[in-house]
């Protein structure tokens, strides 16, 4: 019989067969004043980001050319410690669904990671933030082909870890299972609180309990077309009508990029169907809480039919939230931290960022 999740909390996580347990890793227990999934949730948006660059940080702005004949680029942020660790990878975090380089979690982990002695590159997707004058196209929940490009643009031989939040875990995760052996320096990736099943998702969000977040999320995705300089008055015209989410995939997204429609565009490119295909060393984290994306959608899958991917699954945390009793770096980037150190055999570092503001 399949071995199925059970919903777990605090240091009740599921094991992996890997080179890594899940019981490795802190529990999260959520601090005050922060309780439930939606304060969780909210709590960036409300406090806004408090995650300092460390002293010394050198920075070099990246353009990256894609190779799909458009001529879109992406822009990133490479930033380098003052003292890097020894055989330090480079960690690329990517931001998700209506975010870039300055979205408060992407912040947070970066300066988690610097102060630790690694250095970062925030990639902007396609269309997003800092690499919007530099594209005519933008990105989605399965395009993997700009990332696989972006991978295999960087400078230095070093090797590579990827974060990916939301929209650009699933991304990650179906990139894994299509392009991951395509890129030699690939060490290992995380993908944080990731609509592995799409269509299921996108039901949750449309519930009458999530109205504001399906507001605020469709208005970001309409600014983000608007934005887009390859616009056609006819999609105009559609942005003016459409009114959930749903309806943006089926008549903005789908047609866009050759999909019959909103349910073709999910099926195709929910990462959930591509889990067992990965090979890279994978933490996967996601909160059983978290108002927008189902719980089932992770305690239903057989874990065990993959030993390279770690799941880790706290009965709560929000969407990308996690904000940690101890009051210092958010719980996930903890982990992250822990799982990029013993992926390069190294001893766990000391966390050196400051304490995070309640």
């Amino acid at each position: 019989m399949p071995r199925k999740a059970e919903p777990v909390s605090g240091r009740r996580l599921l094991g992996s067969t890997g080179m890594l347990r899940a019981d490795a890793f802190p529990r999260f227990v959520p601090r005050a004043p922060w309780w439930g999934p939606d304060l969780q949730t909210l709590r960036n948006t409300l406090r806004g980001p408090v995650a300092v660059r460390p002293e010394g940080t050198r920075t070099e702005r990246l353009t990256l050319a894609l190779r799909d004949g458009s001529g879109d680029r992406l822009s990133a942020l490479l930033e380098r410690p003052r003292e890097t660790r020894p055989d330090a990878p480079l960690v690329v975090v990517i931001h998700g669904l209506g975010g870039d380089e300055t979205s408060a979690y992407v912040q947070a982990t970066a300066a988690a990671l610097l102060a630790s002695g690694y250095p970062v590159l925030r990639l902007n997707l396609r269309g997003a933030g800092p690499s919007r004058p530099l594209c005519r196209q933008q990105y989605h929940a399965g395009r993997t082909g700009d990332l696989r490009d972006a991978l295999l643009a960087l400078p230095g031989s070093e090797s590579l870890v990827v974060v990916g939040y939301s929209l650009a875990g699933n991304m990650l995760l179906k990139f894994l299972a299509e392009h991951g052996a395509e890129v030699p320096r690939l060490l290992g990736a995380v993908a944080v609180s990731a609509p592995i099943d799409l269509a299921r998702s996108s039901a949750r969000i449309l519930e009458a309990r999530n109205w504001a977040y399906h507001r605020h999320l469709l208005a970001g995705m309409k600014r983000e077309a608007l934005a887009a300089s390859s616009l056609t008055d006819e999609e105009h015209g559609i942005l003016r009508e459409v009114r959930t989410i749903v309806e943006f995939d089926e008549r903005i997204v789908a047609p866009r990029n050759g999909f019959a429609g909103a349910e073709d565009y999910y099926a195709r490119n929910h990462a959930r169907r591509f889990l067992a295909e990965i090979r890279i060393e994978t933490l996967v984290i996601h909160a059983l809480d978290d108002p927008w994306i189902p719980g089932r959608l992770y305690t239903d899958f057989d874990w065990s039919t993959n030993p390279r991917l770690v799941p880790l699954l706290p009965a709560g945390g929000g969407h990308v939230g996690f904000h940690a009793a101890d009051a210092r770096t958010p719980w996930h980037d903890r982990c992250v931290l822990r799982f990029v150190a013993r992926l390069t055999g190294a001893e766990e570092a000391e966390e050196r960022a400051e304490p995070d503001a309640a």
